[in-house]
């Protein structure tokens, strides 16, 4: 899988794990969720409307497009939300429960 994002400076930061759709990845320290998924994959998440895979669009928390999911259920945005050791975050619509991930248009 290619990444969206290429981490060109800042290489020697303290990294972690957190857990994507089940699979362990590392993440720097001081990385956003948006920073730590598209460091690692090309998309940041399934549309809940139905039509693919999104990888966020302002950068900054305004434009709604860059929400994951807690394994708990918990929404959060990953733009503005600081990656921390440990974390579980559900991108995929298929890997949560139902009720968890709004299923708007289908």
């Amino acid at each position: 899988m290619n990444a969206r994002f290429v981490r060109v400076a800042e290489t020697g930061r303290k990294t972690f794990d957190i857990t994507v759709d089940g699979l362990v990845t590392q993440v720097a320290e001081g990385d956003t969720l948006m920073v730590a998924l598209l460091t690692t994959q090309d998309t940041l998440r399934d549309s809940e409307f139905g039509d693919g895979r999104r990888a966020g669009f302002c950068l900054m928390g305004a434009c709604q497009d860059c929400w994951v999911w807690t394994m708990q259920g918990e929404r959060v945005r990953a733009c503005t939300t600081s990656a921390a050791p440990g974390m579980s975050i559900v991108t995929r619509i298929a890997f949560v429960g139902e009720g968890v991930w709004p299923r708007i248009g289908t």
